[in-house]
């Protein structure tokens, strides 16, 4: 599994970044965790808004700070 969390490094982008890495330990699954800081990266999975979620190549949120249990959903959900 891939997650990449998109954002310059402003504070809710750092906080997504940290709930994701509490999701994928909480739920014990394997998972390459990557955090893209590069606006001209981010432009290319055509999110504008920041903090994003992109869990296999699927864009899961846009603008907003997701909780540890959203994206534990998530992942479930995969």
């Amino acid at each position: 599994m891939e997650i990449k969390v998109l954002g310059p490094g402003c504070p809710k982008c750092e906080m997504a970044e940290k709930n994701v890495r509490e999701a994928v330990k909480e739920l014990g699954v394997e998972a390459d965790i990557e955090k893209i800081g590069d606006v001209m990266k981010i432009a290319k999975f055509g999110v504008f808004a920041t903090p994003a979620v992109v869990i296999d190549g699927d864009v899961k949120c846009v603008g907003k700070l997701p909780s540890v249990e959203e994206v534990k959903a998530w992942i479930e959900d995969i």
